[in-house]
Protein backbone atom coordinates (compact mmCIF):
# COMPACT_ATOMS: atom_id res chain seq x y z
CA UNK A 1 0.00 0.00 0.00
CA UNK A 2 1.90 3.43 -1.15
CA UNK A 3 1.64 6.15 1.73
CA UNK A 4 1.37 9.98 0.66
CA UNK A 5 4.45 12.08 0.56
CA UNK A 6 5.20 15.31 0.15
CA UNK A 7 4.35 17.06 -2.95
CA UNK A 8 7.51 18.18 -4.98
CA UNK A 9 8.33 21.85 -4.02
CA UNK A 10 7.80 24.75 -7.04
CA UNK A 11 11.34 24.24 -9.14
CA UNK A 12 13.14 27.35 -9.27
CA UNK A 13 15.24 28.32 -12.70
CA UNK A 14 18.47 26.48 -12.08
CA UNK A 15 21.54 29.17 -13.02
CA UNK A 16 24.10 27.11 -15.60
CA UNK A 17 27.39 26.85 -13.39
CA UNK A 18 30.49 28.57 -14.91
CA UNK A 19 32.82 26.96 -16.85
CA UNK A 20 35.57 24.80 -14.45
CA UNK A 21 33.84 25.79 -11.80
CA UNK A 22 32.19 22.70 -9.89
CA UNK A 23 29.19 23.08 -7.85
CA UNK A 24 29.12 21.88 -3.85
CA UNK A 25 25.42 19.97 -2.78
CA UNK A 26 24.00 21.59 -0.06
CA UNK A 27 23.74 19.36 3.36
CA UNK A 28 20.48 18.08 3.02
CA UNK A 29 21.14 17.41 -0.44
CA UNK A 30 24.15 15.67 0.60
CA UNK A 31 21.57 13.65 3.47
CA UNK A 32 19.36 12.90 0.37
CA UNK A 33 21.86 11.50 -1.54
CA UNK A 34 23.35 9.33 0.79
CA UNK A 35 20.58 8.48 1.99
CA UNK A 36 18.03 7.82 -1.42
CA UNK A 37 21.34 7.94 -4.05
CA UNK A 38 19.61 10.74 -5.48
CA UNK A 39 18.55 14.37 -4.88
CA UNK A 40 15.04 14.15 -2.69
CA UNK A 41 11.97 13.57 -5.16
CA UNK A 42 8.48 13.19 -4.33
CA UNK A 43 7.37 9.72 -4.63
CA UNK A 44 4.67 8.02 -3.17
CA UNK A 45 7.06 5.94 -1.47
CA UNK A 46 9.95 8.43 -0.40
CA UNK A 47 8.74 9.67 3.82
CA UNK A 48 12.54 10.30 4.50
CA UNK A 49 13.04 12.90 7.13
CA UNK A 50 15.25 14.60 4.28
CA UNK A 51 12.80 15.37 2.21
CA UNK A 52 10.78 17.15 5.39
CA UNK A 53 13.43 19.26 5.76
CA UNK A 54 13.70 20.14 2.64
CA UNK A 55 9.98 20.64 2.14
CA UNK A 56 10.52 23.22 4.66
CA UNK A 57 13.77 25.17 4.10
CA UNK A 58 12.28 25.68 0.07
CA UNK A 59 8.49 26.25 1.34
CA UNK A 60 6.97 29.54 0.39
CA UNK A 61 3.53 29.54 1.66
CA UNK A 62 3.60 28.31 5.26
CA UNK A 63 -0.66 27.45 5.14
CA UNK A 64 0.59 24.93 2.29
CA UNK A 65 3.52 23.84 4.30
CA UNK A 66 1.58 23.05 7.39
CA UNK A 67 -0.76 20.92 5.05
CA UNK A 68 2.02 19.27 4.19
CA UNK A 69 3.71 18.37 7.59
CA UNK A 70 0.23 17.01 8.27
CA UNK A 71 -0.22 14.34 5.48
CA UNK A 72 3.47 13.33 4.44
CA UNK A 73 2.93 10.05 6.29
CA UNK A 74 0.56 8.05 8.40
CA UNK A 75 -0.73 9.71 11.79
CA UNK A 76 0.68 6.99 13.15
CA UNK A 77 4.32 7.13 12.10
CA UNK A 78 4.44 10.87 11.03
CA UNK A 79 5.57 12.06 14.66
CA UNK A 80 7.97 9.14 14.26
CA UNK A 81 9.72 10.30 11.58
CA UNK A 82 9.61 14.15 12.48
CA UNK A 83 11.16 12.81 16.11
CA UNK A 84 13.88 11.30 14.58
CA UNK A 85 17.50 11.73 13.68
CA UNK A 86 19.17 12.45 9.88
CA UNK A 87 20.75 9.01 8.79
CA UNK A 88 24.36 10.24 9.69
CA UNK A 89 23.00 11.38 13.63
CA UNK A 90 22.95 14.75 12.90
CA UNK A 91 19.93 16.67 14.51
CA UNK A 92 17.80 18.36 12.17
CA UNK A 93 17.51 21.39 14.37
CA UNK A 94 20.92 22.19 13.84
CA UNK A 95 20.06 23.49 9.88
CA UNK A 96 17.19 24.91 10.29
CA UNK A 97 16.81 28.40 11.27
CA UNK A 98 14.69 29.31 14.22
CA UNK A 99 13.15 32.44 12.80
CA UNK A 100 13.17 31.57 8.71
CA UNK A 101 11.61 27.74 9.74
CA UNK A 102 9.34 28.20 12.83
CA UNK A 103 6.65 26.39 11.48
CA UNK A 104 8.80 23.30 10.61
CA UNK A 105 10.44 23.39 13.82
CA UNK A 106 7.32 23.47 15.42
CA UNK A 107 6.27 20.32 13.99
CA UNK A 108 9.44 18.88 15.38
CA UNK A 109 9.34 20.09 18.47
CA UNK A 110 5.97 18.94 19.33
CA UNK A 111 7.13 15.55 17.91
CA UNK A 112 9.83 15.27 19.50
CA UNK A 113 8.57 16.29 23.16
CA UNK A 114 5.42 13.65 22.61
CA UNK A 115 7.47 10.44 20.92
CA UNK A 116 8.85 7.47 23.34
CA UNK A 117 12.28 7.17 22.70
CA UNK A 118 12.91 10.35 20.71
CA UNK A 119 16.56 11.97 21.17
CA UNK A 120 16.99 14.24 23.71
CA UNK A 121 15.89 17.34 23.24
CA UNK A 122 18.09 20.79 24.93
CA UNK A 123 16.12 22.53 27.15
CA UNK A 124 18.47 25.95 26.15
CA UNK A 125 17.60 24.88 22.91
CA UNK A 126 13.63 25.17 23.49
CA UNK A 127 14.34 28.51 25.74
CA UNK A 128 16.10 29.62 22.33
CA UNK A 129 12.82 28.90 20.17
CA UNK A 130 10.01 30.42 22.83
CA UNK A 131 12.32 33.50 22.62
CA UNK A 132 12.98 33.89 19.05
CA UNK A 133 10.04 32.02 17.35
CA UNK A 134 8.01 34.00 14.40
CA UNK A 135 4.32 33.91 15.76
CA UNK A 136 2.45 34.58 12.30
CA UNK A 137 3.88 31.25 11.24
CA UNK A 138 3.36 29.58 14.56
CA UNK A 139 -0.31 30.59 14.25
CA UNK A 140 -0.93 28.40 11.32
CA UNK A 141 -0.22 24.94 13.61
CA UNK A 142 -2.04 26.02 16.79
CA UNK A 143 -2.43 22.06 17.89
CA UNK A 144 1.41 21.78 17.82
CA UNK A 145 1.66 25.09 20.01
CA UNK A 146 -0.74 23.61 22.54
CA UNK A 147 1.69 20.19 22.29
CA UNK A 148 4.71 22.58 22.84
CA UNK A 149 3.18 24.34 25.84
CA UNK A 150 2.68 20.94 27.16
CA UNK A 151 5.81 19.61 26.48
CA UNK A 152 7.93 22.34 27.64
CA UNK A 153 6.85 21.36 32.01
CA UNK A 154 7.23 17.68 31.05
CA UNK A 155 11.10 18.41 29.76
CA UNK A 156 11.79 20.68 32.89
CA UNK A 157 9.92 18.42 35.18
CA UNK A 158 12.32 15.32 33.13
CA UNK A 159 15.58 18.06 34.59
CA UNK A 160 14.54 18.00 38.33
CA UNK A 161 13.65 21.85 37.70
CA UNK A 162 9.93 22.44 37.18
CA UNK A 163 10.91 26.38 37.64
CA UNK A 164 12.79 26.41 34.30
CA UNK A 165 9.42 25.98 32.73
CA UNK A 166 8.33 29.27 33.09
CA UNK A 167 10.78 31.31 31.27
CA UNK A 168 10.30 29.46 27.60
CA UNK A 169 6.17 29.42 29.00
CA UNK A 170 6.10 32.65 28.89
CA UNK A 171 7.96 33.87 26.16
CA UNK A 172 5.73 31.62 24.16
CA UNK A 173 2.16 32.88 25.38
CA UNK A 174 3.56 36.70 24.72
CA UNK A 175 4.96 36.18 21.88
CA UNK A 176 2.12 34.11 20.15
CA UNK A 177 -1.20 35.90 21.46
CA UNK A 178 -1.77 38.75 19.21
CA UNK A 179 -2.45 40.60 22.34
CA UNK A 180 -2.54 39.50 26.27
CA UNK A 181 -6.01 39.59 26.70
CA UNK A 182 -6.34 36.90 23.79
CA UNK A 183 -7.26 33.53 25.79
CA UNK A 184 -5.00 30.63 24.44
CA UNK A 185 -3.96 26.66 25.25
CA UNK A 186 -0.97 28.38 26.68
CA UNK A 187 -2.61 30.51 29.51
CA UNK A 188 -3.66 27.72 31.91
CA UNK A 189 -0.44 25.81 31.52
CA UNK A 190 1.75 29.01 32.75
CA UNK A 191 -0.85 29.36 35.02
CA UNK A 192 -0.55 26.30 37.37
CA UNK A 193 2.72 25.83 37.12
CA UNK A 194 3.38 29.02 38.51
CA UNK A 195 1.24 28.09 41.16
CA UNK A 196 2.98 24.66 41.58
CA UNK A 197 6.45 25.89 41.90
CA UNK A 198 4.76 28.59 44.16
CA UNK A 199 6.37 31.58 42.13
CA UNK A 200 3.20 33.65 42.17
CA UNK A 201 4.49 36.80 41.22
CA UNK A 202 5.74 35.42 37.72
CA UNK A 203 2.34 34.97 36.45
CA UNK A 204 1.47 39.06 37.50
CA UNK A 205 2.12 40.48 34.27
CA UNK A 206 -0.33 37.90 32.17
CA UNK A 207 -2.96 38.33 34.81
CA UNK A 208 -3.20 42.30 34.59
CA UNK A 209 -4.27 42.14 31.63
CA UNK A 210 -8.17 40.82 31.26
CA UNK A 211 -9.27 38.37 29.01
CA UNK A 212 -11.56 39.50 26.52
CA UNK A 213 -11.22 37.42 22.76
CA UNK A 214 -11.18 34.48 22.37
CA UNK A 215 -10.19 33.15 18.93
CA UNK A 216 -10.70 29.36 17.90
CA UNK A 217 -8.43 29.93 14.95
CA UNK A 218 -5.26 30.38 16.78
CA UNK A 219 -5.60 28.41 19.55
CA UNK A 220 -7.49 25.37 20.17
CA UNK A 221 -9.21 25.95 23.02
CA UNK A 222 -12.03 24.53 24.98
CA UNK A 223 -14.08 25.65 27.80
CA UNK A 224 -12.34 24.70 30.76
CA UNK A 225 -9.31 26.21 29.60
CA UNK A 226 -10.67 29.57 30.77
CA UNK A 227 -12.14 27.80 33.69
CA UNK A 228 -8.21 26.51 34.63
CA UNK A 229 -7.48 29.90 33.91
CA UNK A 230 -8.80 32.03 35.77
CA UNK A 231 -9.07 29.62 38.75
CA UNK A 232 -5.81 29.46 38.75
CA UNK A 233 -4.95 33.12 38.96
CA UNK A 234 -7.27 33.65 41.91
CA UNK A 235 -5.05 31.48 43.63
CA UNK A 236 -2.05 33.39 42.48
CA UNK A 237 -3.89 36.83 43.75
CA UNK A 238 -5.30 34.81 46.85
CA UNK A 239 -1.91 33.57 47.15
CA UNK A 240 -0.45 37.84 47.34
CA UNK A 241 -3.15 38.63 49.57
CA UNK A 242 -5.02 40.67 46.75
CA UNK A 243 -8.11 39.93 47.62
CA UNK A 244 -10.32 41.78 45.39
CA UNK A 245 -8.35 40.64 42.32
CA UNK A 246 -8.69 37.20 43.92
CA UNK A 247 -12.43 37.61 44.50
CA UNK A 248 -13.04 38.41 40.33
CA UNK A 249 -11.16 35.82 39.14
CA UNK A 250 -12.88 33.11 41.10
CA UNK A 251 -16.17 34.38 40.34
CA UNK A 252 -15.37 34.46 36.82
CA UNK A 253 -14.54 30.62 37.02
CA UNK A 254 -17.57 29.62 39.22
CA UNK A 255 -19.88 31.64 37.38
CA UNK A 256 -19.11 31.42 33.68
CA UNK A 257 -21.93 29.53 32.33
CA UNK A 258 -22.22 26.12 30.65
CA UNK A 259 -24.63 23.35 30.04
CA UNK A 260 -23.39 21.69 33.14
CA UNK A 261 -21.59 22.74 36.11
CA UNK A 262 -18.17 21.37 36.39
CA UNK A 263 -15.67 20.43 39.64
CA UNK A 264 -13.70 22.89 39.27
CA UNK A 265 -16.43 25.63 39.17
CA UNK A 266 -17.25 24.67 42.88
CA UNK A 267 -13.85 24.43 44.07
CA UNK A 268 -13.96 28.08 42.92
CA UNK A 269 -16.88 28.83 44.66
CA UNK A 270 -15.65 27.72 47.94
CA UNK A 271 -12.84 29.61 47.71
CA UNK A 272 -14.44 32.36 46.17
CA UNK A 273 -16.73 32.93 49.65
CA UNK A 274 -13.89 32.25 51.82
CA UNK A 275 -11.89 35.05 50.13
CA UNK A 276 -15.11 37.41 50.39
CA UNK A 277 -15.04 36.84 54.04
CA UNK A 278 -11.65 37.85 54.46
CA UNK A 279 -11.70 40.96 52.16
CA UNK A 280 -15.48 42.19 52.82
CA UNK A 281 -16.64 40.22 56.17
CA UNK A 282 -19.12 38.77 54.53
CA UNK A 283 -20.62 37.10 51.25
CA UNK A 284 -22.62 38.56 48.17
CA UNK A 285 -25.43 36.92 46.55
CA UNK A 286 -23.86 35.34 43.02
CA UNK A 287 -25.34 36.53 39.96
CA UNK A 288 -28.10 34.89 38.51
CA UNK A 289 -26.44 33.11 35.48
CA UNK A 290 -24.20 31.07 37.93
CA UNK A 291 -25.07 27.30 37.05
CA UNK A 292 -28.25 26.70 39.40
CA UNK A 293 -26.68 23.39 41.09
CA UNK A 294 -23.69 24.97 42.22
CA UNK A 295 -25.50 26.82 44.97
CA UNK A 296 -28.07 24.25 46.48
CA UNK A 297 -24.40 21.98 46.63
CA UNK A 298 -22.76 24.77 48.46
CA UNK A 299 -25.31 24.64 50.93
CA UNK A 300 -24.83 20.94 52.16
CA UNK A 301 -21.26 21.92 53.00
CA UNK A 302 -19.50 22.86 55.94
CA UNK A 303 -18.36 26.14 53.81
CA UNK A 304 -21.80 26.80 54.10
CA UNK A 305 -22.25 26.41 58.10
CA UNK A 306 -19.29 28.51 58.47
CA UNK A 307 -20.73 31.82 56.37
CA UNK A 308 -23.74 31.30 58.32
CA UNK A 309 -21.70 31.78 61.72
CA UNK A 310 -19.38 34.57 60.57
CA UNK A 311 -18.11 36.71 62.33
CA UNK A 312 -19.83 36.68 65.51
CA UNK A 313 -20.01 33.81 66.43
CA UNK A 314 -16.17 32.67 67.43
CA UNK A 315 -16.61 29.55 69.28
CA UNK A 316 -18.84 27.96 66.61
CA UNK A 317 -16.28 29.14 63.99
CA UNK A 318 -13.41 27.62 65.58
CA UNK A 319 -15.07 24.14 66.54
CA UNK A 320 -16.49 24.20 62.40
CA UNK A 321 -12.36 25.36 61.64
CA UNK A 322 -10.56 22.37 63.76
CA UNK A 323 -13.85 19.81 63.13
CA UNK A 324 -13.93 19.86 59.60
CA UNK A 325 -11.26 17.60 57.66
CA UNK A 326 -12.60 18.60 54.61
CA UNK A 327 -10.45 22.13 54.54
CA UNK A 328 -7.34 20.16 54.91
CA UNK A 329 -8.17 17.69 52.28
CA UNK A 330 -9.40 20.12 50.15
CA UNK A 331 -6.63 22.46 50.87
CA UNK A 332 -8.72 25.52 51.99
CA UNK A 333 -7.56 25.71 55.56
CA UNK A 334 -5.26 28.92 55.43
CA UNK A 335 -7.87 30.32 53.71
CA UNK A 336 -10.33 29.66 56.37
CA UNK A 337 -7.28 30.38 59.38
CA UNK A 338 -7.30 33.90 57.83
CA UNK A 339 -10.90 34.32 57.52
CA UNK A 340 -11.07 33.15 61.50
CA UNK A 341 -8.55 35.51 62.31
CA UNK A 342 -9.71 38.28 60.67
CA UNK A 343 -13.83 37.71 62.28
CA UNK A 344 -13.14 40.37 65.55
CA UNK A 345 -11.95 42.74 63.18
CA UNK A 346 -15.28 42.42 61.26
CA UNK A 347 -17.35 42.23 64.77
CA UNK A 348 -15.75 45.68 65.72
CA UNK A 349 -16.35 47.51 62.43
CA UNK A 350 -20.45 46.42 62.57
CA UNK A 351 -20.73 48.13 66.30
CA UNK A 352 -19.52 51.10 64.39
CA UNK A 353 -22.27 51.28 62.72
CA UNK A 354 -24.65 51.66 65.80
CA UNK A 355 -22.40 52.93 68.98
CA UNK A 356 -20.54 56.29 68.94
CA UNK A 357 -19.22 55.13 71.83
CA UNK A 358 -18.57 51.63 73.91
CA UNK A 359 -15.74 50.72 76.52
CA UNK A 360 -13.28 47.99 75.75
CA UNK A 361 -14.84 45.38 78.19
CA UNK A 362 -17.88 45.67 76.47
CA UNK A 363 -16.32 45.42 73.33
CA UNK A 364 -14.74 42.47 74.54
CA UNK A 365 -17.48 40.63 75.45
CA UNK A 366 -19.45 41.42 71.81
CA UNK A 367 -16.63 40.19 69.82
CA UNK A 368 -16.10 37.19 71.82
CA UNK A 369 -12.49 38.02 73.02
CA UNK A 370 -11.58 37.46 77.18
CA UNK A 371 -8.73 39.80 77.21
CA UNK A 372 -9.53 43.49 77.45
CA UNK A 373 -5.39 44.08 76.63
CA UNK A 374 -5.94 42.27 73.57
CA UNK A 375 -9.24 44.47 72.35
CA UNK A 376 -7.51 47.68 73.14
CA UNK A 377 -4.16 45.85 70.65
CA UNK A 378 -6.68 44.91 68.33
CA UNK A 379 -8.41 48.69 68.36
CA UNK A 380 -4.94 50.43 68.11
CA UNK A 381 -4.07 48.41 64.80
CA UNK A 382 -7.14 48.92 63.40
CA UNK A 383 -7.40 52.88 63.98
CA UNK A 384 -3.48 52.45 62.26
CA UNK A 385 -4.40 50.89 59.71
CA UNK A 386 -7.34 53.07 58.66
CA UNK A 387 -9.92 49.98 59.00
CA UNK A 388 -11.88 52.35 61.68
CA UNK A 389 -12.05 55.85 63.06
CA UNK A 390 -11.72 56.04 66.27
CA UNK A 391 -10.24 57.75 69.83
CA UNK A 392 -9.54 55.74 72.58
CA UNK A 393 -9.35 57.89 76.17
CA UNK A 394 -7.65 56.65 79.20
CA UNK A 395 -10.32 55.31 80.96
CA UNK A 396 -11.30 52.53 78.15
CA UNK A 397 -13.69 54.34 76.31
CA UNK A 398 -13.56 53.89 72.24
CA UNK A 399 -15.14 56.91 70.42
CA UNK A 400 -16.44 55.95 67.44
CA UNK A 401 -16.84 58.68 63.95
CA UNK A 402 -16.70 58.44 60.68
CA UNK A 403 -13.25 59.90 58.62
CA UNK A 404 -13.72 62.64 56.15
CA UNK A 405 -13.74 62.02 52.36
CA UNK A 406 -11.27 63.85 50.74
CA UNK A 407 -10.32 63.84 46.77
CA UNK A 408 -7.92 64.98 45.17
CA UNK A 409 -8.51 66.24 41.25
CA UNK A 410 -5.83 63.44 39.90
CA UNK A 411 -8.12 61.10 41.56
CA UNK A 412 -11.13 61.82 40.01
CA UNK A 413 -9.55 62.18 36.71
CA UNK A 414 -7.85 58.91 36.94
CA UNK A 415 -11.25 57.41 38.08
CA UNK A 416 -13.07 59.31 34.82
CA UNK A 417 -10.32 57.63 32.62
CA UNK A 418 -10.61 54.21 33.17
CA UNK A 419 -14.36 54.55 33.58
CA UNK A 420 -14.24 55.94 29.63
CA UNK A 421 -11.45 53.27 28.48
CA UNK A 422 -14.29 50.51 30.21
CA UNK A 423 -17.14 51.84 28.58
CA UNK A 424 -15.18 51.98 25.30
CA UNK A 425 -14.30 47.82 25.73
CA UNK A 426 -17.64 47.14 26.43
CA UNK A 427 -18.90 48.79 23.48
CA UNK A 428 -17.03 47.02 21.27
CA UNK A 429 -16.93 43.97 23.04
CA UNK A 430 -21.04 44.75 22.42
CA UNK A 431 -19.89 45.69 18.41
CA UNK A 432 -17.96 42.24 17.95
CA UNK A 433 -20.74 40.24 19.72
CA UNK A 434 -23.49 41.63 17.60
CA UNK A 435 -21.34 40.54 14.66
CA UNK A 436 -21.01 37.08 15.96
CA UNK A 437 -23.34 34.19 14.16
CA UNK A 438 -22.82 31.60 16.65
CA UNK A 439 -23.60 34.34 19.51
CA UNK A 440 -26.66 35.43 17.21
CA UNK A 441 -28.01 31.74 16.46
CA UNK A 442 -27.51 30.92 20.59
CA UNK A 443 -29.46 33.86 21.21
CA UNK A 444 -32.10 32.74 19.22
CA UNK A 445 -32.06 28.95 20.18
CA UNK A 446 -31.90 29.77 24.04
CA UNK A 447 -29.30 27.30 24.71
CA UNK A 448 -25.96 26.73 25.12
CA UNK A 449 -23.52 24.68 23.09
CA UNK A 450 -23.77 21.36 24.22
CA UNK A 451 -19.78 21.03 24.17
CA UNK A 452 -19.46 23.65 26.91
CA UNK A 453 -19.89 21.57 29.94
CA UNK A 454 -18.25 19.38 32.65
CA UNK A 455 -14.88 18.86 33.22
CA UNK A 456 -13.95 16.42 30.52
CA UNK A 457 -10.66 14.12 30.09
CA UNK A 458 -9.31 16.67 28.05
CA UNK A 459 -8.10 18.68 30.34
CA UNK A 460 -5.45 17.01 32.05
CA UNK A 461 -4.17 15.76 28.69
CA UNK A 462 -3.34 19.66 28.16
CA UNK A 463 -1.81 20.08 31.82
CA UNK A 464 0.32 17.05 32.12
CA UNK A 465 0.35 14.20 34.02
CA UNK A 466 2.06 14.91 37.43
CA UNK A 467 1.68 18.96 37.80
CA UNK A 468 -0.37 18.84 41.06
CA UNK A 469 -1.44 22.18 42.72
CA UNK A 470 0.74 23.68 45.39
CA UNK A 471 -0.38 22.50 48.97
CA UNK A 472 -2.63 24.98 50.35
CA UNK A 473 -1.22 27.43 48.39
CA UNK A 474 0.50 29.95 51.38
CA UNK A 475 -2.40 31.28 52.52
CA UNK A 476 -1.50 29.82 56.24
Amino acid sequence: MSQPSLPTPPQQPTPQPEPNVQQQPSPVQSQAQTQLGTPPTATENNVSLVNVITAITTAVSPSQLNQQLKAFAPKEVRDVILASLLSDGQDPLSVLDIQANTLGILHILAARLHTTGAPNLPLEYLTEFCRKFVPEQARYAPERVTLLAIGIPLLAEAAGNLTLAIQPLFDLLTKYAPSLSHLTTIHPIFLKICVSTRHFTAALPVLAHPITTIDTSISDLHYNDSLVYHYAGGIVYAALKRWAEAQEFFEICACSSGSAAAAIQMEALKKLVLVQLIHEGKTTPPPKYIHPVLPRLFKGTPYSAFVNAYPDHRVELRSIAEGELVFTTEKTLGLVLQALERAPRWSIKKLTATYLTLHLSDIAHAVGIESVDEVRALIFDMIASSEISAQLSADGTVSFFDAPVTFEKADVDRVLAHAQEQAALLANLEREMARSKEYLTKAVKGKEESSWGAMDDDLADRLGPNLGWADDIGFA
